[in-house]
């Protein structure tokens, strides 16, 4: 029966270079917070167009992780700013591409920093290069020499927005999160509904107004220590019921 097969979480791998060879990683603890969710996290590597109709197939659900690289800005019509800072354009090659498609399917989606940052710009949204640098907005990167749980700790609070579906499904209105992005939302892409903002106005949580399926991106870590978390579990139990939803749905009575 369908009930019996775990679903199927797409989680794009990021690219590096260890030594002197690339590899595909992902982080851990997005593997763990898949998990947490009931569901069986599939680590996809860099691919290929011939091979996104697969993939979509085999899918239940997508996890798009956070990372230290950025989106490419040429993707939003602008030159880099900080060469400085990593950037990940095999990602960006496939993620772009392959979000609407995952969107258009009303396959679930739950879009962490990196990823709520690729899917605005996937759907036509731009990005601050560095809200640090924007009149009004405070800096929401984290203190690279700081310890791991000093980054991941709490640094501000967000504001649900009333009405939207972080509000339907989240215990709280106001909470706090970490922070640890310097580029955000600049331009919001069409068809998409601002879900949080910090207090100075950023953008932490939107999602598709216009899709047929669940598609919430934050620009926090609910992923960091998610289990002790009731806003981090309330958010990974709601993508976890869509994506065993999409499962029985498309698998058919007495698959």
């Amino acid at each position: 029966m369908s009930s019996d097969r775990l679903p199927v979480v797409l989680v794009p791998a990021c690219n590096r270079v260890l030594g002197h060879h690339p590899f595909h990683i992902a982080g851990q603890k997005y593997v763990d917070a898949v998990r947490l969710a009931g569901c069986l996290p599939l680590v996809v590597p860099s691919a290929r167009d011939a091979e996104l109709a697969t993939l979509l197939a085999l899918a239940d659900g997508v996890l798009l992780t956070g990372s230290p690289s950025n989106v490419h800005p040429q993707h939003f019509d602008e030159g880099v700013h900080d060469p400085s800072l990593p950037l990940d354009t095999a990602r960006d090659a496939w993620t772009l591409p392959f979000i609407p498609q995952v969107l258009a399917r009303g396959i679930p989606l739950l879009a962490i920093c990196r990823g709520l940052q690729e899917t605005n710009v996937a759907l036509g949204g731009t990005l601050h290069q560095a809200i640090h640098r924007v009149p009004g907005f405070a800096d929401h990167r984290a203190d690279d020499d700081a310890p791991v749980d000093v980054q991941y700790g709490p640094a501000h609070e967000v504001v649900v927005e009333p009405g939207g579906r972080l509000e339907a499904l989240l215990p709280l209105r106001r909470f706090a999160v970490n922070s640890l992005h310097g580029q955000g939302v600049n331009r919001l892409a069409p068809g998409l509904r601002i879900e949080a903002r910090s207090p100075d106005g950023v953008v932490e949580a939107f999602s598709t107004t216009d899709t047929p399926g669940f598609a919430i991106a934050v620009q926090w870590h609910p992923e960091w220590q998610a289990a002790s978390n009731p806003v981090s579990m309330a958010l990974l139990r709601a993508f976890g019921d869509a994506c065993r939803a999409y499962r029985d749905r498309r698998s058919g009575p007495g698959s």
